[in-house]
């Protein structure tokens, strides 16, 4: 396994899930439903490949110290987890625009 290279796709991988959600965000706001929903599928599926490395490093390390701490890798965690709460945001966010328009409509 290449570290730093396994590391660069966890980031970019969180990195994606948390602009796929900003956009079904203002999709959202634009009334944009069908292109709110498929943001946060991609939103989904970046995760999915996140996690997916994710679980290959913890395997990797065991629970033995095998895989060095380094600071790019609580980077990358913290963009994961954090990218994770922005989907979840994103989520309820879209599902409170549609009922708001709906009530409107």
């Amino acid at each position: 396994m290449d570290f730093e290279q396994t590391i660069m796709e966890l980031l970019i991988n969180a990195g994606e899930a948390r602009s796929q959600a900003m956009i079904a965000i203002q999709q959202a706001r634009a009334g944009e439903w069908s292109q709110a929903d498929a943001a946060l599928a991609a939103s989904d599926e970046a995760i999915k490949e996140a996690h997916k490395i994710q679980t290959a490093l913890i395997g990797a390390d065991e629970g033995a110290g095998k895989i060095p701490v380094t600071l790019i890798l609580v980077h990358a965690q913290d963009h994961l987890m954090t990218a994770m709460l922005c989907r979840d945001l994103a989520g309820e966010l879209v599902l409170l625009r549609r009922e708001i328009r709906g009530s409107e409509e």
